[in-house]
């Protein structure tokens, strides 16, 4: 079958199709997909720029797409890639704009029935009062001082003001704090645009979901996690905002002109890259960092604003509903991580671009009980189809550099889906599954369709098929508030 062009897309597979290393390629692309999935690949550019990633110095086995995968900047949405130390690059493309966009989900002890004739009070609160949007600006001001603290301690930092409990930071990846952060390497300007928009959800496909648990796969599992039948959960999907954003814009204009001096091949005028041992690299690393932690600040304090909340409906302190933190994991990352290559155990710098950490038990990275069970994996849908829940797999760490999918992944652009869809009609879907649905803007809601997304249930089914992880519960919402 043809994919881009004339390329070859050969499938190996069940679940598994390649692209041979032809021309440029430094190693053969892999694909996660099944068959309905793999049709859509090119029909946008993604494949074009997972082959691009793939002629990369130093990119080590493979350049990866996750069943999720579309078109992004530079690297494509749903592609990892891991660069050896020596020869391989660092690329803001492969990171993204909004530098660790990630997902978290808070338990609650509460079933369906409890909160069932509340479900109102609840979405008009937190719609009132969760900022989110354009231009949303938090509850909470702080300083450039501030705001560099907390990039520099990420999760530490949000504790230290009253914003976390100690167990948020066993269950946050990196314990909420990447350590090489430096916000030395920060521009005032995005520390500018930061310092406002710590504690909101943004715009996009960024949101705030409650769930309940809808099925559950794995009993074990589930009662290690602390999951049961009808419980509510609540997602949080948001980043690093506008500091993200221009910290990545900053790096880009930085590292664009300095290519041709140390040799690095020109793609097009997106795909920057540069060595890892250039001193431009790990200033971008760094801020990155900061970046991250930022991101991790953000998330904290919007949950303890719905802890909040949540306590003033229901007249119980969050630690009686049992609003413990499940886990927390970045999608928009880069990390530096230990694989074996060959039989010998590597350094990698792994880039994860719109792509998941899935690490097993015993995984020196984890905590407490995430070391005897395996790293939650936190998988959003779309509003009506729903959110899995999975735990990492050994295989995921020989096969994909510990990674699987971090969402559904995009079917339509924003502009097709405002051409092709109506709100009432989405509004329609949405009253037809008891489904509330809070939006700051009418377009948002056509941008957002389900149908604007790839079925969640057929995305992870290339992750169990491999082995990647393996499944947990199903969530299904019952409200979603949209940016």
């Amino acid at each position: 079958m043809c994919g881009v062009s004339d390329t070859t897309i050969k499938k190996i597979s069940k679940f598994k199709f390649l692209v041979e290393k032809t021309g440029k390629m430094r190693v053969p692309v892999l694909l996660y997909s099944t068959d309905n999935l793999v049709k859509f690949t090119g029909k946008d550019k993604a494949l074009e720029q997972l082959i691009n990633v793939a002629t990369l110095p130093g990119i080590v086995k493979y350049a990866l797409g996750m069943p999720d995968m579309h078109q992004g900047y530079a690297f494509p949405i749903g592609g990892v890639a891991a660069f050896d130390l020596e020869n391989g690059v660092v690329s803001p493309g492969g990171v993204g704009f909004d530098i660790n966009c990630g997902v978290r989900v808070i338990k609650t002890n509460l079933s369906y029935k409890d909160v069932k004739g509340q479900l109102d009070k609840l979405g008009n609160i937190l719609f009132a009062n969760i900022p989110a949007g354009v231009g949303s600006e938090g509850k909470e001001k702080f300083s450039s001082e501030e705001t560099k603290d907390a990039m520099r301690l990420g999760i530490i930092w949000a504790k230290h003001k009253g914003f976390a409990w100690k167990e948020d930071e066993d269950a946050t990846e990196e314990n909420g704090r990447m350590r090489n952060a430096d916000p030395v390497f920060v521009s005032k300007r995005a520390i500018d645009r930061g310092k406002v928009e710590l504690g909101t959800l943004g715009a996009g496909n960024h949101f705030l979901e409650i769930d309940k648990v809808s099925e559950i796969y794995n009993e074990t599992i589930a009662r290690q996690f602390g999951l049961f039948k009808d419980q509510i959960l609540i997602w949080i999907h948001t980043g690093s905002r506008g500091l993200g954003h221009q910290v990545a814009t900053d790096y880009l204009q930085m590292m664009f002109p300095k290519m041709e001096k140390y040799g690095i091949p020109f793609i097009d005028r997106d795909f920057v890259s540069l060595p890892i041992s250039a001193p431009e690299s790990n200033m971008y690393l760094k801020a990155m960092a900061s970046a991250a932690n930022f991101a991790w600040v953000n998330r904290q304090i919007l949950t303890y604003f719905v802890r909040l909340y949540f306590s003033s409906v229901f007249n119980e302190s969050p630690e009686n509903l049992g609003m413990d933190l499940l886990y927390d994991v970045a999608h928009n990352i880069a990390k530096f991580e230990k694989y074996k290559i060959n039989g010998k155990e590597k350094i990698l710098l792994v880039h994860r671009k719109g792509a998941t950490r899935s690490f097993p038990k015993g995984h020196p990275d984890l905590q407490g009980l995430y070391r005897e069970t395996g790293q939650p994996v936190l998988l959003p849908g779309d509003m009506k189809r729903g959110s899995y829940i999975l735990v990492g797999n050994e295989k995921s760490l020989s096969e994909t550099f510990g990674s699987v999918a971090h969402g559904a992944g995009r079917l339509l652009s924003r502009h097709k889906a405002l051409k092709t869809l109506t709100l009432e009609h989405v509004q329609k879907e949405m009253d037809e599954n008891n489904i509330i649905l809070h939006a700051k803007t009418r377009r948002i809601i056509m941008e957002e369709a389900p149908e604007a997304y790839k079925d969640v249930h057929e995305v992870v089914k290339p992750i169990m098929g491999e082995q990647l992880a393996e499944l947990v519960v199903h969530s299904e919402p019952l409200f979603v508030l949209k940016g």
